[in-house]
């Protein structure tokens, strides 16, 4: 007897056999004459069903059988589509049409079928007699899953990481690079992320980052991954040099631990680059790398690799039994011993293998099956084109056929892709991976699907995010190893956007979408494609989608279940997407569109719609009410919809409906709310004020709705008049939720008071409660014995003058026992708070627009304090902010003076006009200081700054004349810093901008040496930076409007800009610039006659720009330096040099910007009279920019037609241009920019312009900013 799981084609032919027995087909079936085709189906399928479950054993083994099996699940796809047809057809009308070519199609199906059969006994193979038992799986979820909280076996490998991350500098290099070195699955990740948690780490390190690399090793991906981890903000930013600059920002002075993860790229080039932003750190700042590689780890690392080695015997044992039997003995199974020893020996000390091997046994407890799984003949084949082990192949052979199907689809999602587990549920249903049963919704079953790969150790969750799960790289190899030819999936390496030929065979394809995807990328898709699925994965911002795509391809497509654009802001969709009847799930969350086709109603299989973030949707389809399958509705922040069609309430299958907008006097009304029985989740009900009766209120039965976890109320506007708050108070009354809701939200509510049941003591669930705009209320609800409530957001009751005993409910109870945050804003008459006990002393986040002295003394653990708004506050208390840490005051006009308490770290003062000092001597803590707009403030700080400040910005501050005050500073002082901590000082970044009263800096003494960034701008007053004129050697960044000798000497210098430097003719010391610079960018220096010489020294230069500098007529002699990627210019004299030297030269230049200087030019590039071009462009090239050419006709077609790698294009001021290249543009762009070119303009109107088919298919193709698409709607309005 075998415990090997049914073949995961089992559960596709059960439900084509049920399909095939459903009496609404057998009906048409006759009708259509088709039934004695069909009834050799149901006689076929037992017969093949039969020998599946030898035959998935048997393909290990034989190349023969497993082509059987690959030729049987293509027959099935099509097989099946054939069936949903018909199916759809029933869900329609009663009677059905095909025409001829349908009946060969279930003729060749026929005859395919019997060669299947056919083949099978040729094969020899064993029909399934009854013997074979399923796997079965327990839903006990509370007892199975695998505590991570300890590394079995990982405790001498935990502290010596711990150790090395808190040592002192092992070398030169800054930061320390520490490579993690194993084989996958042996749990470095795991180990990392445990050494990453420990408290001592926690407290040695200033900041700490985690980024995953993986395969493709993207330079901008890993560095935004690093700046959102250390932000916690998305931070949707693509261009690398702003990236790193932000975050060298966040860096800067703070010791720091990174983690790299996953990282294959062994090119010492690509490294310099990620690493640059590093380098600004504090001294012990780390960076981990985790690697398979050996040469990664020589490559990247400044000390020995740590090796991780495989588990021991006994720990790997401990892994398995774990996960096996939910202990770390046999002691409950002593005659399981044994055999488990021996299997745990099969998994060779790789931790991912014993999970995933304990998990397929965890619930069963038969020797005899064990025995099975130790002796499978699996262990002794060698697959040479494999990467997969044996140990997880088995994991997969034993699941049970509907899981090895749900399993395999995950091979759709690239490596290291996090996903939601509702996401992944609703693909399943869509492709009926899902069944649903008369006792459980498809969903509930999904669910559980879902949790017993998670058991198995299939999935696992993510590290940054405890709702997101993610697959280790084997078992996504796993999953690509199961799916076979069945799925695939297209993942672009960095510049590149062409894809691999894909089979016929292909049912599911996804790709990693990029900001702009393509034509190039779907060009290759064979004619006769039967796909399924069609899924891009998700970026975190939006991008753009050739016209190629949902106009040309999807048409195609016709068999389509799953259909995503999400994230594309596509303007129009074709009505052609009604065709695709087969479609479940459609994604089109973030386009611009207006409205949907109508033609969406006729897709009568679709189970969920996603629209979320379509901001400028208007209306859904007048006959959604169609949809009869339809069970999720996503409309989250789509906010123009003025009202839900009529037919809503016919959609009684919907768990989903992000929210329900009330028509006024057409659409649907709030009571037909009451057919919705079945909403789980998030519910937003908006446009309350379109309620003129609460008994219609009372119909909506949100009582009833017992799976809502989180509701929002909207009155978005009402007339001020008693009987509109009489009515909403009944209204709110009415929409009482069940009492398990977790969060309630209630917005723009006219009533003058709130219902009794707000605050009641029932709600014990809700953790979060939001209430603003309700401008007629005169006090707060009685909410303090919400027993669970964390969070609490009151903004704008604008009546409220008192916050006291009403407030916290239950006289003689503590209120708020569980409260973490409270933020209130916007409360224009709140005068008086009387506290309740120490109630607010808890807080350790406090957001505030009004504050009284006698709150400020009960701050007491307060550690995040922001002041907004606060026009009579004069002075600040804090006399009690014993823990305050952050401090951040905006808009206060009338204050005049604050006290700083020692703890604080950063302080951010804006707006604040009557602000004359800012005393920092006490702040002991002080790192981080902003000042902006304090027009008053004439010095900073008294005396000196602290010695612990490493990042000082003011801007704006008009009356400013030193950054410390004169007066009061010691005579041999520093006004920065006294000589005596000049070596000790932290300050690395100085920032003044637009203080034109600035006279001072550094007049007794020179800047800190530790000083890294130095930007200043817009001081007139400003005559020198130090006393000296030296400048700090450890500089690398430096933006002057006026240039000091000895730049040559800054040998760290890695960026310079000079702007509006309007004395400088020539550069100083002989034109000698440090070697080390990378960016060099020279702006409006009206005098400047001649550029640094020898500038093709900089060898490590790659960004030049030299913009309105008109007076340079001395050029290098030898020219520039040939590793530039990005090259600026503007103005006839350089753009003139420049082009005769040769553009052609700059081998790897991929950014080029040309403004103005061909006055004589009538193409670009322009073309001599026998056809030879005068100047030929890099082909290196994938962003051109040009500008101000104001004689050109046309582009070159002989000019663009190398540029093979060109992606954006930007043309502006060409009043003249016309044409575009004859022979059209690089297939490779996807961006196009055309800004006031009028006559180019009008023959690149959509679908009338004779330039528009050279432009239709690119993704991106804004004119004078706006979308040639929206140029067009607009023109039609």
């Amino acid at each position: 007897m075998s415990i090997i799981g049914e073949a995961a084609l089992s559960a596709f032919f059960q439900v084509m056999f049920d399909k095939l027995t459903s009496p609404d087909l057998l009906k048409i079936f006759k009708q259509e004459q088709v039934d004695a085709d069909l009834k050799k189906w149901k006689t076929m399928l037992p017969m093949i069903c039969a020998v599946l479950d030898d035959a998935e054993e048997k393909q290990v083994t034989s190349k023969f059988v497993k082509k059987w099996l690959d030729e049987l699940e293509d027959l099935a796809y099509d097989a099946d589509d054939i069936l949903d047809e018909f199916a759809t057809e029933a869900l329609r009308c009663n009677s059905i049409m095909f025409d001829t070519n349908m009946r060969s199609k279930i003729k060749e199906i026929d005859t395919r079928l019997q060669e299947i059969v056919t083949w099978k006994n040729d094969l020899q193979l064993t029909e399934n007699t009854g013997g074979r038992t399923k796997t079965t799986s327990s839903r006990a979820l509370t007892t199975s899953v695998v505590n991570e909280g300890h590394i079995y076996g990982r405790d001498e490998d935990k502290k010596a990481i711990v150790k090395l991350l808190l040592s002192a500098e092992s070398s030169d290099a800054q930061p320390s690079v520490i490579p993690i070195l194993g084989m996958g699955g042996m749990g470095k990740t795991t180990l990392v992320q445990q050494a990453y948690n420990d408290d001592d780490v926690n407290r040695y390190f200033d900041l700490k980052a985690w980024g995953c690399v993986s395969e493709d090793f993207n330079i901008v991906k890993v560095t935004k991954e690093i700046i959102q981890s250390v932000t916690s903000e998305p931070y949707d930013v693509n261009d690398l040099n702003l990236l790193q600059v932000k975050l060298k920002e966040k860096l800067s002075g703070k010791k720091f631990l990174v983690i790299l993860d996953d990282v294959w790229n062994e090119n010492y080039n690509d490294w310099t680059k990620l690493r640059c932003p590093f380098e600004f750190g504090a001294p012990g700042s780390k960076i981990v790398i985790t690697t398979r590689n050996d040469r990664v780890s020589s490559t990247m690392g400044t000390t020995q690799a740590y090796m991780l080695k495989e588990l021991s015997n006994d720990a790997c044992l401990t892994v398995f039994t774990q996960n096996a039997l939910g202990t770390r003995d046999f002691s409950a199974h002593p005659e399981l011993e044994e055999v488990g020893r021996k299997i745990s020996e099969r998994c060779k000390g790789l931790p991912l293998a014993a999970k995933a091997l304990g998990g397929l046994l965890r619930t069963i407890h038969d020797r005899n099956k064990w025995e099975d799984v130790l002796n499978n003949k699996i262990w002794d084949m060698s697959d040479e084109n494999s990467d997969v082990l044996p140990t997880l192949k088995l994991s997969y052979l034993y699941l049970p056929s509907h899981l090895k199907r749900c399993f395999a689809y995950c091979s759709l999602f690239p490596k290291d892709y996090e996903f939601e587990e509702k996401e992944l549920v609703l693909l399943w249903m869509a492709e009926g991976l899902v069944q649903e049963t008369e006792r459980k919704p498809m969903e509930e079953l999904g669910c559980e699907h879902f949790h017993d790969l998670y058991r198995r150790s299939f999935f696992q969750q993510s590290s940054s995010n405890e709702s997101l799960f993610v697959m280790h790289d084997l078992i996504n190899d796993l999953a690509r190893w199961a799916a076979g030819d069945s799925c695939y999936i297209l993942e672009d390496t960095m510049g590149g956007n062409k894809q691999s030929k894909i089979s016929t065979k292909v049912r599911h394809f996804s790709y990693t979408r990029q900001y702009y995807d393509g034509i190039q990328k779907f060009e290759d898709f064979p004619e006769d494609m039967h796909l399924r699925t069609f899924l891009p994965q998700p970026l975190k911002k939006r991008g753009y989608l050739t016209n190629h795509v949902p106009s040309c391809l999807l048409p195609k497509l016709r068999y389509l279940r799953v259909l995503s654009l999400g994230g594309y802001e596509i303007v129009e969709l074709p009505d052609s997407i009604g065709n695709l009847k087969h479609l479940r799930y459609l994604n089109l969350s973030g386009a611009k569109i207006r409205s949907l086709p109508e033609s969406i109603s006729s897709l009568y299989n679709l189970q969920t719609l996603i629209l979320k973030g379509c901001s400028r949707l208007i209306k859904l389809p007048e006959k959604i009410g169609n949809l009869v399958n339809l069970r999720h509705l996503d409309i989250t922040d789509v906010n123009s919809i003025k009202e839900m069609p009529v037919g809503i309430e016919e959609l009684k299958s919907l768990q989903t409906l992000s929210n329900f907008v009330v028509g006024k006097h057409t659409g649907s009304k709030i009571g037909d709310l009451m057919n919705l029985k079945f909403l789980h989740g998030r519910l937003c009900i908006s446009r309350l004020e379109n309620v003129l009766d609460a008994e219609d209120a009372r119909r909506a039965n949100l009582n009833g709705k017992k799976n809502l976890d989180a509701l929002a109320m909207k009155w978005e506007s009402a007339d001020d008049d008693l009987q509109d708050a009489r009515v909403a108070i009944d209204v709110l009354d009415m929409l009482r939720p069940w009492t398990t809701v977790k969060e309630l939200s209630i917005d723009g509510y006219v009533g003058v008071k709130f219902p009794t049941w707000l605050g009641h003591s029932s709600f014990s669930n809700m953790v979060h409660l939001r209430i603003e705009r309700c401008r007629k209320c005169t006090s707060l609800p009685a909410i303090g014995q919400l027993p669970s409530l964390k969070d609490l957001v009151i903004i704008g009751m604008a009546k409220v003058q008192s916050v006291g005993p009403e407030f916290y409910g239950v006289s003689g109870l503590k209120p708020f026992q569980s409260l973490e945050t409270l933020h209130f804003e916007d409360m224009q008459e709140w005068k008086d708070w009387i506290p309740c006990g120490d109630e607010y002393e808890e807080f350790s986040c406090l957001h505030l627009k009004s504050l009284t002295e006698e709150f400020m003394h009960g701050l007491v653990k307060v550690e995040n304090l922001t002041i907004d708004d606060c026009k009579e506050m004069t002075s600040m208390w804090q006399d009690k902010l014993m823990f305050l840490v952050t401090l951040d005051i905006r808009s206060c006009p009338s204050l005049i003076t604050v006290s700083l308490m020692s703890t604080i770290r950063t302080l951010k003062i804006e707006d604040c006009s009557a602000l004359k000092s800012l005393p920092m001597s006490n702040c002991t803590c002080l790192e981080d200081a902003t000042i902006t707009e304090c027009n008053s403030l004439t010095f900073i700080s008294r005396g000196q700054l602290p010695s612990t400040l490493k990042r000082l910005v003011i801007r704006n501050c008009v009356k400013l004349q030193s950054v410390v005050d004169v007066a009061e500073a010691p005579s041999s002082s520093s006004l920065l810093i006294n000589e005596e901590n000049l070596n000790t000082s932290l300050l690395e970044q100085l920032v003044i901008i637009n203080c034109p009263s600035l006279k001072f800096l550094s007049s007794r003494g020179d800047l800190p040496v530790t000083l890294k960034i130095l930007q200043i701008w817009e001081c007139s007053e400003l005559t020198s930076l130090s006393s000296s004129g030296q400048l700090p050697i450890a500089l690398k960044h430096l933006y002057l409007k006026s240039l000091p000798e000895g730049l040559h000497k800054l040998c760290h210098l890695i960026e310079l800009t000079i702007w509006e430097c309007s004395s400088l003719v020539s550069f100083p010391d002989g034109g000698l610039l440090p070697t080390s610079l990378r960016k060099l960018w020279i702006s409006d220096c009206e005098k400047l006659e001649a550029l640094p010489n020898p500038i093709h020294n900089l060898t490590s230069l790659h960004d030049l720009r030299i913009y309105n500098c008109g007076s340079i007529i001395s050029f290098p002699e030898e020219g520039y330096p040939t590793n530039l990627t990005s090259l600026r210019l503007e103005g006839v004299n350089i753009c003139k040099q420049v082009f005769e030297w040769g553009l052609h030269r700059l081998t790897s230049l991929t950014s080029l910007y040309i403004e103005g200087g061909f006055p004589d030019w009538q193409s670009f590039p322009s073309e001599e009279e026998d056809g030879k071009m005068m100047m030929t462009l890099p082909t290196s090239l994938t962003t051109l920019q040009i500008w101000s050419l104001p004689n050109i006709v046309f582009l070159s077609s002989k000019g663009f037609q190398n540029l093979s790698a060109l992606q954006q294009l930007e043309i502006r001021h060409c009043p003249k241009l016309e044409f575009l290249p004859e022979k059209g543009l690089p297939p490779s762009l996807l961006v196009l920019q055309i800004i006031y070119c009028p006559l180019l303009k009008q023959h690149c109107k959509k679908g009338k312009g004779r330039e528009w088919l050279k432009i239709a298919n690119i993704p991106l193709v804004l004119i004078d900013h706006r979308s040639v698409y929206e140029v067009e709607e607009e023109e039609q309005q």
